[in-house]
């Protein structure tokens, strides 16, 4: 874990997570979170330079499958992740991801990383970033609606980069609550397990919701929120999947990430397309106002952009080149000449066991 990468340009730095839990162990949560923020806005505010797409999606009974590509001029990058609820049932998470950063100048990957561990990482501290701008100034008490494995993350976030002291806890497992609430003694929050949502809620600054049902839910309902709240709507991410009661969203203004992509997987699915919204880049660059004033109820609805995931592995590669994290690995054969990849079948070849498939695991 602690070899420093050749600079050969035919070796791919690569970072498992265990390498990506080490940066974050040396460098401390807090400057991870402040630095991941400070890369965000930078990109953010670069946003006419990216070839930007929704991301391309593979929909099954069981869960989704998708890849989230975006570039500019000189680096392209590009995540897989999938989403499949059921998973825990399995023993496994609900979601795994990996991603790829590469010179548009010879196409060569130059990182290779794991994504799951940073995107909840990312995805924390976009929406921290969001609120910075559409939360009032002083929101100290946060709802956290669902209580699974992002939920440590988004706490630590908002105590970190906007100063939240108390945290109202709710889960429909009392059993992720009480996980949520272990992982975060010591932490500095104030934490109160609740009921319900609306207990929850209620009297609350900052509303986040990361559930993870796959369906039309409506974990928020419009008569919950109060005028000043912020709400951060994470957990809908995918068609047919939402978090908010459609009235909700008609309560005050709506920030999204890319338009064209939430329009199809966020909560704006619920709503015509005529429906007004705000992309948060446009914010962020002074074009268009955030927050108008103390008492107006302000909505962001995250589904995660490939931009986010953009400037998370550019972090991380920075991090791991500083620290000496990571092992180099070949992606990309060293045919010696260049137009003879047939010669790579001489090479002597070292032949390592594997474990057995996923599938038969399953049988």
């Amino acid at each position: 874990m602690k070899q420093t990468p050749s600079n050969s340009p035919l070796q791919t730095l690569f970072l498992d997570t265990g390498d990506v839990a080490a940066i974050v162990r040396l460098k401390g949560l807090e400057f991870c979170f402040k630095g991941l923020e400070a890369a965000l806005r930078a990109d953010f505010l670069r946003w006419n330079e990216f070839d930007k797409s929704a991301r391309v999606a593979r929909y099954g009974r069981q869960g989704v499958i998708e890849l989230m590509p975006i570039a500019d001029a000189s680096t392209y990058s590009f995540k897989y992740v999938n989403g499949h609820p059921g998973n825990t049932r399995l023993g496994l998470p609900t979601v795994s991801a990996c991603g790829v950063l590469a010179p548009m100048r010879t196409g060569v990957p130059e990182l290779l990383s794991e994504l799951t561990l940073t995107t909840a990482l990312r995805t924390a501290a976009t929406s921290a970033m969001a609120a910075r701008f559409l939360a009032r100034p002083d929101s100290r008490v946060m709802a956290l609606i669902g209580n699974g494995a992002q939920s440590e993350f988004q706490a630590l976030a908002f105590r970190h980069l906007l100063g939240v002291r108390e945290l109202r806890l709710y889960d429909v497992d009392p059993a992720a609550t009480a996980k949520l609430q272990r992982n975060l003694a010591g932490s500095g929050l104030r934490l109160r397990a609740c009921g319900s949502v609306r207990e929850a809620v209620s009297g609350a600054d900052i509303v986040t919701t990361i559930t993870a049902y796959n369906g039309h839910a409506q974990v928020l309902l419009a008569d919950m929120l109060e005028p000043g709240m912020h709400v951060n709507a994470v957990g809908g991410d995918s068609p047919g999947k939402t978090e908010l009661e459609p009235a909700a969203l008609r309560r005050g203004p709506v920030f999204v990430e890319f338009e064209p992509q939430t329009r199809a997987e966020g909560e704006l699915q619920q709503l015509s397309p005529e429906f007004p919204v705000t992309e948060l880049w446009t914010v962020l660059a002074g074009l268009q106002p955030g927050r108008a004033d103390a008492r107006q109820i302000t909505l962001f609805d995250s589904v995660g952009f490939a931009l986010e995931d953009y400037s998370a592995l550019r972090f991380m590669r920075d991090l791991a080149r500083e620290l000496g994290v990571g092992r180099p690995v070949r992606l990309v054969p060293d045919m010696g000449d260049p137009k003879d990849l047939y010669s790579c079948l001489a090479m002597p070849a070292s032949v390592q066991p594997v474990e057995a498939p996923l599938e038969e695991l399953l049988e």
